[in-house]
């Protein structure tokens, strides 16, 4: 493509590239658009895997922005989609950078791209979300104004097609307070997708965990306090949250096996204060009672019964809700004709028991 320049070597050196590769030894090939700014103060980072149909909207959700001096930087992770990504992404090759590698996990596309961000303030958006045009002014101010925050995260609207479109993400998971380790871990504040953050907090909290498959981000928020850095937010709405339509307890499993592999890295891996140790302790309480009870709606979809009834009954020690109490009883009595009555639909057993968990 002629209006495409392929990355030169010195220009991989010149941005920490020199030793990276990924799996099997094979380089990472970029691409660099002749209208890429040549200083950017802010470096988009977004990666992609299978996000053909979505990516231009979020894109152009970033030449839109009020403030222009950024450069936006595509990695394909290997992504079985990459011919209708590379076809969605034509119209825009003057103006990104176009990072290609086999597929490695989000972790180690989001490392690709801080190591190619030539910007000291990096921005995260995924490529099924959106921006609104403030997002970038909006946050550079308040990390301008302050010299403190090391990321900013704002308030994003759902958007995608489900039950939760036009409710904004805060009100379904709040932040509360300061942002610290120990509210972190206990979710009293949860870090949105949308946000920015120095290039050095990242580097110097020593990138994204690439062994982490899901949250690799979740991870970073906790190594970047730990490692001295600061996390600030503001409840302005700036960006649009993809939700897919998906299995809800599906979800929650994988998140909470996610969050239970990451926990227990933290335990093993820093150096905690006894209330840090304690609060990491609930944590992981709530988290495998969580797991528990993905695990027994699963188990009661498959007939297994009896297995169903272990997992609610696990769940049950931690929760205590006399409607789990109930639905275990009424297995143990008539378990066919219980489960009957809860897979009539998979929505109902599911407002049945995830009830106590709102």
């Amino acid at each position: 493509r002629n209006t495409q320049a392929r990355c030169s070597q010195a220009y991989l050196l010149a941005l920490d590239l020199k030793n990276l590769q990924v799996e099997e030894n094979k380089d990472i090939e970029v691409i660099v658009g002749r209208m890429v700014a040549n200083e950017p103060r802010v470096s988009v980072i977004m990666p992609a895997f299978n996000v053909a149909e979505y990516i231009s909207e979020a894109i152009d959700s970033v030449l839109s922005q009020t403030l222009n001096n950024y450069e936006i930087i595509v990695i394909n992770d290997g992504s079985p989609d990459t011919a209708e990504l590379e076809e969605a992404l034509g119209p825009y090759v003057d103006h990104i950078v176009y990072a290609r590698k086999e597929n490695g996990g989000v972790a180690s596309a989001r490392n690709v791209g801080l190591r190619l961000a030539r910007a000291p303030i990096i921005a995260q958006l995924d490529p099924d979300d959106a921006w609104l045009p403030d997002f970038l002014n909006t946050h550079l101010e308040i990390m301008d104004r302050h010299t403190y925050p090391d990321v900013v995260y704002g308030n994003s609207l759902i958007f995608g097609g489900t039950r939760d479109d036009g409710k904004d993400v805060m009100a379904l998971t709040p932040s509360s307070g300061e942002v610290t380790f120990d509210r972190l871990i206990s979710g009293e504040c949860t870090v949105l997708t949308s946000l920015t953050g120095k290039k050095e907090a990242f580097v110097r909290a020593g990138y994204f965990d690439e062994s982490l498959r899901t949250s690799e981000d979740f991870d970073m928020w906790l190594r970047i306090i730990k490692s001295g850095g600061q996390i600030a937010y503001h409840r302005g709405v700036v960006a649009k949250y993809r939700r897919r339509s998906s299995s809800l307890s599906a979800d929650e499993a994988v998140m909470s096996r996610s969050i239970l592999q990451v926990l227990s890295k933290v335990e093993r891996t820093i150096p905690l204060t006894s209330d840090e140790t304690e609060c990491l302790t609930r944590s992981k309480l709530m988290f495998e009672a969580l797991l528990s009870l993905c695990e027994g709606k699963k188990a009661l979809f498959n007939k297994s019964i009896e297995l169903a009834v272990d997992e609610f009954t696990k769940a049950n020690s931690y929760y205590q809700r006399p409607k789990i109490s109930m639905l275990v009883w009424l297995l143990k009595l008539a378990p066919g004709t219980t489960r009957r009555i809860l897979t009539v639909r998979e929505r109902l057993i599911c407002r049945y028991v995830d009830q106590p968990l709102r």
